[in-house]
């Protein structure tokens, strides 16, 4: 099994979600991650309840699972003398500091640039902010929803203009979990060219460099036309000029997209399919120009006929068609999805205490596998390891930090 990152040692001081996540993936493909942990409370995200929308279980915290997947802990209170001493420690036979504190709490803890890279001079030192390190707002904190998804265009992208009901992101840490993958991708780049040039980089991202990018396609259009891009008004769930790109519902209450682009190419196979097998020449349908017209009209023909069967049924008929399809599922589904079960994008984990849960697997796979994940660490669990362990102190001095509170 491939683990590319195998051998490398990310350093981490970051909480909740969008910078954890990054090395949560990393520890997926291989490396040792250190999270360090406020020494008393740990990562925010252990306590958080709900997003403000739904509830969340607290038997399983799968929020946290999510983005601290294969981690070591470690609580240090890196307010003191005695726990920066540590972290630098640490700092000094690692690869990657990774952390989203802003720049005033970086410099209060004396854990920025210079900071870390006096222990560790080779380091690849990488910040996830919430609107860049650069410019007013430096010191403004910022969520994933504001940053990657209100400030950065998708929110107004998909909200339909006759609405007044901005559109909310469609999970929690939608944002924060794209933006990990850009950090990953970003700490690998740098680890890849400190292999080939001895130099160590500085890496940031953002929220809103992410979200922008997400939106980049949109946001390149708009400004060539000098028109903002918006959701138009939609009467259907149908494009206007092609009866088969779109969502048409069977007649158990699902759904079934198409997205063939060449609609004319495709119709008579979609009739064969379809049971509309009289319109397969049609002349309305079978022209580009003509089907463009007569989008109307093909598309009441389609959505008439997959009132007719079940979900099932109509998956059954499509398998193998030349034609782009595909269900439209919502997130229970994916459970019982062939490709996904096929390709192992998803996996059963235990916790500590012996509850199941699942967890999406990381999308890049190595030599032809998934990569294999681990839970998330309980709070400081292994802070007496690393303690004495990694960093060969006695038990005499370990006790004493604890009484302090140093450590945890």
């Amino acid at each position: 099994m491939s683990r590319p990152m195998e051998g490398i040692r990310i350093l981490e001081v970051a909480e909740q979600t969008f910078v954890p996540a990054a090395s949560a993936i990393l520890a997926d493909w291989g490396a040792e991650v250190i999270k360090i942990e406020h020494v008393e409370r740990g990562d925010a995200i252990r306590g958080l309840a709900g997003s403000g929308m739904v509830m969340f279980d607290t038997k399983v915290l799968v929020l946290a699972e999510h983005s601290n997947r294969g981690k070591k802990s470690l609580a240090l209170d890196l307010t003191s003398p005695e726990g920066r001493d540590i972290l630098y420690r640490l700092a000094a036979t690692s690869d990657v500091f990774l952390t989203n504190k802003l720049e005033g709490v970086r410099t209060k803890l004396q854990i920025d640039v210079d900071d870390i890279r006096a222990h560790n001079p080779n380091i690849v030192y990488v910040r996830g902010t919430g609107y860049g390190a650069r410019g007013p707002e430096v010191n403004a904190g910022g969520y994933d929803i504001l940053g990657f998804w209100y400030r950065g265009g998708s929110a107004l992208g998909a909200t339909p203009e006759d609405t007044e009901l901005i559109a909310s992101m469609p999970a929690p840490a939608y944002g924060d979990t794209i933006g990990a993958m850009t950090i990953a991708g970003g700490i690998s780049a740098a680890l890849f060219r400190r292999e080939r040039t001895g130099e160590a980089e500085v890496v940031d991202v953002s929220l809103l460099a992410t979200g922008m990018w997400a939106m980049g396609a949109g946001i390149a259009q708009s400004l060539h036309t000098g028109d903002a891009w918006r959701m138009p008004t939609r009467e259907s769930n149908v494009a206007p000029h092609n009866p088969l790109a779109g969502c048409y519902q069977t007649s158990d209450g699902k759904w079934i997209a198409f997205s063939m682009l060449q609609g004319a190419h495709y119709w008579p196979e979609a009739c064969a399919r379809l049971g509309l097998d009289e319109y397969a020449d049609d002349p309305r349908f079978v022209i580009h120009e003509n089907l463009m017209e007569n989008c109307a009209a093909g598309a009441e023909l389609i959505a008439a006929k997959m009132q007719e069967r079940t979900f099932t049924d109509w998956c059954a008929r499509f398998e193998g068609m030349h034609g782009q399809w595909c269900p439209v599922q919502d997130t229970l589904d994916l459970l019982t999805d062939p490709m996904v079960e096929a390709n192992g994008y998803l996996q059963e984990l235990h916790t500590k205490d012996g509850h199941a849960f699942h967890l999406v697997t990381t999308p890049v796979q190595f030599g032809g596998e998934p990569a294999p994940s681990a839970r998330a660490p309980e709070f400081n669990e292994h802070g007496d390891e690393i303690l004495t362990g990694e960093l060969g102190l006695d038990w005499d001095t370990v006790i004493d930090l604890k009484l302090r509170g140093i450590v945890a």
